[in-house]
């Protein structure tokens, strides 16, 4: 069943898990999840901008854990390996894209907008990583990958910059 197509179940207003694996409901839209959640998730990178680079780094590995189990409880609750509407793993990705990247509204535009395009088109190994690792660990790495390349994306864009 597409991402879009499928039902949010109503647990995910009355189960706090469900309630965050959907990205505090950002997950429920009927269209395009991922792209809302990965929205839902962008005012939280102006608050771990704030940090020092290693605090940023201790949000995105207590995160990332956190969802590894977070995901994996909603997909067993829901008897679904990857519901589109779990979008606590777009959360961290997009968290991930723009920890070292500089800030200001124009680079958190182009993170978001890399992101997503990287975790749609999901090229080589992040597609072999969607389609071969199940659970919460495959639910989380593929979008941790997305986030690491579009973070590389944006620092070479970053470097790039420099020269023009």
């Amino acid at each position: 069943m597409s991402e879009s197509l499928q039902v949010t179940p109503d647990s995910v207003w009355s189960n706090p898990v469900h309630f965050l694996a959907f990205g505090f409901g950002s997950g429920a839209m009927p269209k395009a999840p991922g792209t809302f959640g990965t929205l839902a998730g962008m005012p939280f990178v102006l608050l771990w901008q704030q940090l020092s680079t290693i605090g940023y780094a201790a949000v995105l590995v207590i995160s990332g854990l956190f969802g590894i189990w977070l995901c994996h409880r909603t997909a067993a609750d829901m008897g679904v390996h990857d519901h589109g509407g779990i979008v606590w793993d777009e959360f961290v990705g997009v968290w991930i894209a723009l920890w070292l990247a500089p800030t200001g509204w124009a680079w958190l535009v182009a993170g978001f907008l890399v992101f997503r395009l990287i975790d749609i088109w999901k090229p080589w190994p992040i597609s072999w990583v969607d389609r071969h690792i199940h659970g919460g660990v495959g639910i989380m790495l593929d979008d941790i990958l997305a986030g690491v390349v579009s973070l590389l994306i944006l620092l070479a864009a970053e470097w790039a910059l420099l020269f023009i």
